[in-house]
């Protein structure tokens, strides 16, 4: 929770500095919260990157949750960048 927190407070890299990839589960949502930080902030890139790094956390997660943030993340991310290669490459990789 102190991840979303901080994300929330714009400080999202101050959450997930510490927090493990054993809890992909948690690391994957917060992490989705993080790439629409960086999408709003204009790193779009950026946001494709941490995008991809949430869907391979989620990757055989017993959790539908991540998997339907990430695919929100995705479809903002490819409905306003879709020329921008990362998010092409994105939204083809999680379809």
């Amino acid at each position: 929770m102190a991840c979303r927190c901080w994300t929330e407070l714009r400080r999202p890299l101050r959450g997930l500095a510490a927090f493990d990839d054993e809890h992909a589960r948690d690391k994957a949502l917060y992490s989705t919260w993080l790439a629409e930080a960086y999408a709003t902030a204009g790193e779009v890139e950026e946001a494709a990157r941490v995008a991809a790094r949430a869907a391979d956390l989620a990757d055989g997660v017993a959790s539908v949750r991540p998997q339907q943030r990430i695919r929100h993340v995705v479809s903002a991310l490819a409905l306003e960048h879709a020329a921008v290669p990362a998010v092409a490459e994105l939204a083809e990789r999680t379809t």
